[in-house]
């Protein structure tokens, strides 16, 4: 009798006790279960789970636009979780069993590797964008064209899987019965996209030096429009007529064969960078010394003042032409490049003249017909004062210089006699 005293407390603890474990290993099982069917869901592509954690607009708040996307748009959660898993750690419920925490470990995509990918071609189509004139061309900054991006960058490039911690908290809805659902907070939403969202946040993800390379190698692709407007040098790349056009494509033709760059060092200071990089490029004050040289040679000749104005101007655009195509001369110096962060990126301050003049050195604009202004010694600007039709005045020639009257009669008479 005694032992059954003993014995039986020690039972009623045993019974409370597995009673208890029993109820929390039920309640960790619901847990589960709901977290399990939710990221089941996003591994097997359910694109209204996908939308229910992470909106479109999640990614890039800053974009206030609301429009209809396209379906390359809506694919890219389907790539980008095509490789997602994940594991449960722990799960630990709550002793009012109305909320509980769950350890996980998330399988993504390298989404810094991404992120890096998509800021640089963002950058390169903000850039080909601006070297646009039309009004046609789509705006890199609308949602529709970031996403297309990474649209591209995800079916084109092979990211690497990694592995990150996140923690889920979850809430017990129900009233009689248990309901658990899992709550929604930026910090899940990021978690779920391995940190993307973080990483096309950060300011900082490209370098200014990282920054300046995409300027430089997208300027090397241009054509001869897109030059002309992104450098805001039309003077130079003028195509008003066939003469100035080919001039202008053996400018761009040279830039493509010769141009090249090298970035040596960069001192950041907070918001603002300078970059020193040394530029190599074609070497204008060779072709303008060339070129002076041989047109001063025509323009002494009588061939100059026979051939008028309109003929002599012809011949100095054909003779720059000449100069520019047969030019191998390269010339480097050190220029140094001034980038700003905003807040959302580096950029580079004052492009069009920074670059413009890097590239093209003193040749900044070929010659102007009817151009009264004399040529700069220095080579800082080229126009076509080398021909002032003033030092060619056709009145020296005309006949009325020869009056009749100057043969007066007393001449005659004296004459006569």
């Amino acid at each position: 009798m005694k032992m059954a005293k003993v014995w039986i407390p020690f039972l009623l603890v045993i019974l409370i006790v597995s009673a208890c474990i029993g109820c929390s290993h039920v309640d960790k099982t619901n847990v589960e279960e709901v977290i399990t069917n939710e990221l089941n869901l996003l591994k097997n592509l359910d694109s209204d789970t996908v939308h229910k954690y992470v909106a479109y607009e999640e990614l890039f708040p800053d974009v206030r636009e609301k429009t209809d996307l396209s379906e390359e748009v809506q694919e890219v959660f389907s790539l980008f979780f095509r490789d997602f898993d994940y594991k449960i750690l722990d799960i630990d419920v709550g002793q009012d069993k109305m909320s509980a925490t769950a350890s996980l470990k998330l399988s993504t995509i390298d989404t810094e590797a991404l992120a890096r990918d998509y800021d640089i071609m963002h950058l390169k189509d903000a850039i080909l964008s601006a070297a646009v004139s039309s009004d046609k061309e789509a705006d890199p900054d609308s949602l529709e064209a970031r996403y297309l991006i990474l649209n591209e960058l995800l079916k084109t490039n092979e990211y690497k899987t990694v592995e990150t911690d996140c923690t889920m908290e979850l809430k017990n809805t129900g009233n009689d019965e248990e309901e658990w659902e899992i709550v929604r907070t930026y910090e899940l939403e990021n978690n779920l996209v391995g940190g993307l969202m973080t990483h096309l946040s950060d300011s900082d993800l490209l370098s200014p030096e990282e920054t300046l390379t995409v300027y430089l190698e997208t300027l090397k692709t241009m054509d001869l429009d897109q030059m002309s407007n992104y450098l805001g040098i039309e003077s130079l790349l003028n195509t008003s007529d066939d003469a100035k056009s080919s001039i202008a494509a053996a400018l761009v033709e040279q830039v493509h064969k010769n141009f090249d760059f090298k970035i040596k060092s960069s001192d950041v200071q907070s918001y603002s960078a300078a970059v020193e990089t040394e530029l190599t490029t074609f070497d204008s004050a060779s072709i303008l010394e060339a070129y002076q040289n041989e047109l001063d040679e025509y323009l002494d000749s009588p061939d100059a003042v026979i051939d008028g104005a309109q003929k002599r101007y012809n011949r100095s655009l054909e003779l720059l032409l000449k100069h520019i195509e047969n030019n191998s001369a390269t010339v480097t110096s050190t220029v140094t490049f001034h980038l700003i962060n905003d807040g959302v990126s580096w950029k580079l301050t004052d492009e069009s003249q920074s670059l413009g003049t890097g590239i093209f050195g003193n040749l900044v604009t070929t010659p102007e017909e009817n151009s009264s202004d004399d040529y700069s010694e220095e080579g800082e600007a080229y126009e076509d004062s080398s021909y002032d039709d003033s030092s060619y005045d056709d009145s020296s020639y005309d006949d009325s210089s020869y009056d009749d009257s100057s043969y007066d009669e007393e001449y005659d008479s004296s004459y006569e006699e």
